[in-house]
């Protein structure tokens, strides 16, 4: 009985190396990408896209604030000239 429980024992201590050397392989790989995505002392992906949409942000805001601008000033003409209508010389 003593020779059965030694071989469990084996059987057990093997697949515990070999679950430990699949969850040490697979934490390898996600630091790996974590690096990757952060940046390991370089712009990672994460802070290229930051970037990206922060110039994204600025590029939006300063064309809504042309589009206002050009659309004031298409319905001051507008409304200029329905004010006006009446008063042209012919």
């Amino acid at each position: 009985m003593n020779e059965g429980s030694v071989s469990k024992q084996l059987v057990v201590r093997v697949a515990d190396g070999d679950f430990q050397r699949e969850v040490l392989e697979k934490l390898a790989r996600l630091e790996t990408r974590m690096e990757m995505l952060i940046g390991n002392n370089q712009p990672g992906r994460m802070n290229i896209a930051e970037q990206r949409i922060d110039t994204l942000e600025r590029n939006d805001i300063r064309r809504g604030v042309y589009d206002r601008l050009l659309n004031a000033m298409i319905t001051v003409a507008i409304s200029a000239g329905i004010s006006w209508h009446g008063h042209w010389p012919k």
